[in-house]
């Protein structure tokens, strides 16, 4: 199945949201179009047909018969109510809606035509930071993952090494969260899955020891990447931040510049908390990507552009799943239409 399907497919609790609200505030004080005919407003123009898995984007017409609403100011603030509660925080709802309205207001809209201006803002926002994690000549590259304990690091790192091994490239894996069996558990389960190795240490043991050892083996393996797990212990961020300082002053001794990639993974269902955990993690570690995990048990997706609004830190993948195909490149376009709910014209 392709990825935008099964972005759309589970992104329902977020789309079905947004997609009856809109609906609704349509239908509320809406105008027949048997009655009067609706004017030609702007609506985005379609995406290149070269870029394969991309929505169709709609051509600027809906359906005779559907429902349309003048854009006054009570359904703007309706509207900004619909994506304040779809977790799109308050500031960057505020900047859709009036960007949706720049030149609009008093035009008759219909609900699709309003999901597909919707969808091109949301996309607009969410461009400048969708990019992959940029790959170094530096061998090994190191990678640290960061982020709370439940956030999905621990499967995000065996689903990215398994994929940098499909692509060719030789990864170590390093067991960094010593204080967690069931991490270094299933870290390994991703290994051997991947057919990557991954170092261990026993529980409680200095996780820069770890990253020193794992160093080590990159380095003697010729690895093109090092990815080390770490600990997410936020009830005590004293502690959390001299263990990941310790973890960056041992690897530099081998690499100055390391860490060369500081991942911090975020779980979508807790909504606009992972705002709060960007800004602690930005404290805690060089933050340089983001990536989003666990969207297809929220109605929370709205949250993924609150932080690209806010931070513009690169957004490296997304993931919808458990499967190892449930994590892909993150890309504007389908994530705004999944989001949005918006349908093939």
């Amino acid at each position: 199945m392709a990825f935008f399907s099964k972005l759309k497919e589970r992104l329902f609790k977020s789309s079905s949201k947004l997609d009856e609200g809109l609906e609704a505030i349509v239908e509320e004080a809406a105008e027949p179009s048997a009655e009067i005919r609706a004017p030609e407003i702007a609506v985005p123009e379609p995406p290149s047909p070269e870029r394969p898995g991309l929505l169709g984007r709609l051509a600027g017409r809906d359906r005779p018969e559907a429902a349309r609403r003048v854009l006054d100011d009570a359904m703007l603030e309706s509207l900004e109510d619909l994506l304040i509660g779809a977790d799109m925080g308050v500031e960057t709802a505020q900047r859709v809606v009036a960007n949706l309205a720049e030149g609009r207001m008093g035009k008759r809209l219909s609900s699709r035509e309003i999901k597909a201006l919707l969808a091109a803002e949301i996309a607009r926002i969410m461009t400048p930071v969708a990019r992959p994690m940029p790959l170094y000549p530096s061998r090994p590259q190191v990678v640290l993952v960061v982020g709370v304990n439940g956030s999905g690091k621990t499967t995000t790192i065996g689903k990215l090494a398994s994929q940098f091994r499909a692509a060719g490239k030789s990864v170590v894996i390093a067991a960094g969260d010593t204080f967690r069996a069931a991490a270094v558990e299933q870290l390994q389960i991703w290994g051997e899955r991947a057919g990557v190795p991954v170092l261990t240490a026993p529980e409680g043991s200095d996780p820069a020891s770890l990253a020193f050892d794992a160093m080590t083996k990159a380095e003697a393996d010729g690895a093109d990447l090092l990815m080390i797990d770490t600990a997410g212990r936020l009830q005590n961020r004293a502690d959390l931040m001299e263990e990941l300082s310790k973890i960056v002053r041992v690897i530099r001794k081998k690499d100055a510049q390391a860490p060369h990639n500081t991942l911090l993974v975020l779980d979508a269902t807790t909504g606009q908390n992972a705002l709060s955990q960007v800004e602690i993690f930005q404290k805690l570690a060089d933050v340089s990507g983001l990536v989003m995990t666990k969207l297809d048990g929220t109605a929370r997706g709205g949250v993924l552009v609150a932080l690209a609004d806010k931070f513009g830190l690169p957004i490296h993948a997304i993931g919808v799943g458990e499967q190892i195909d449930d994590l892909s490149p993150f890309d504007p376009e389908e994530f705004a239409a999944a989001l949005t709910g918006l349908d093939p014209a």
